[in-house]
């Protein structure tokens, strides 16, 4: 069942939301070759415990840590640690808050150094995908139309679309319906109303759709070896305008 939340609701939501966008902040700021991903995840959680809020990952489903670190060919839900980041990497980092209950969402995919054209494209176009499903989620649409906008603009630069994993509904749970798929599926396909909060999250690979979770039970890698990129954003859906949450 579909969650609207009210106008209190949605501030809670905000709260959350900004602090999680001056965190995200202060990770692309720290971002550097020879830094551990272990060392992003304990600025991330500092930071959020120091605002009077939670990661909300830690723990979430035994997951051990604040952030979701995916380096490469890593899609989602890579495991921080001691792995050292180095020139040329894209590094993409997932992370929640909560904040008094209210819960925010977002991910972005940031260069370490220099890295490749091939690298720059995947993440401008990975990030367009993220700003065309937003413009779709908007009152009187459909989910479709934000997967059908996402999926387009990937698959017409020749990438990859990840099918296992979606965008979903977020605020008073981590996940929440409705699941929002970033290919054009068969599945069910609510009408967007006001009071809608939604994690709209396009991960794309530069080589095939395929993917594979990794002997650690989190990790999903690309099944080609290709690069993936994840942007996500929590928005509200309001009468006349959708708004971000997760941004300064």
């Amino acid at each position: 069942m579909i969650q609207l939340k009210n106008k209190e609701e949605i501030d809670g939501i905000r709260r959350s939301g900004r602090i999680l966008a001056e965190t995200r902040s202060l990770l692309t700021e720290a971002l550097r070759e020879g830094l551990t991903t272990a060392e992003l995840d304990a600025l991330a959680y500092n930071y959020i415990t120091s605002q009077n809020a939670i990661p909300t990952f830690l723990h979430y489903s035994n997951f051990p840590a604040s952030l979701c670190i995916s380096v490469n060919d890593e899609v989602i839900h890579g495991i921080p640690g001691k792995r050292v980041l180095l020139s040329g990497d894209i590094v993409s980092i997932d992370l929640g808050v909560t904040y008094k209950g209210f819960i925010s969402d977002s991910a972005f995919t940031a260069p370490v150094g220099r890295i490749s054209r091939e690298a720059e494209r995947l993440m401008k176009v990975t990030e367009e995908c993220l700003h065309l499903g937003i413009q779709e989620a908007r009152t009187g649409n459909r989910i479709k139309d934000v997967s059908k906008a996402v999926y387009n603009h990937a698959t017409r630069h020749g990438y990859g679309v990840v099918r296992e994993y979606c965008g979903h509904g977020v605020g008073k749970e981590l996940h929440e319906e409705p699941q929002i798929p970033n290919y054009i599926h068969p599945g069910p396909n609510p009408r967007i109303k006001p009071g809608m909060v939604l994690a709209i999250e396009p991960m794309i690979n530069a080589g095939t759709d395929d993917i594979y979770v990794k002997d650690d039970g989190w990790t999903v890698v690309t099944l080609d070896g290709s690069l993936s990129a994840h942007f996500e954003h929590t928005v509200a859906v309001f009468q006349d305008h959708t708004e971000i949450l997760t941004t300064l």
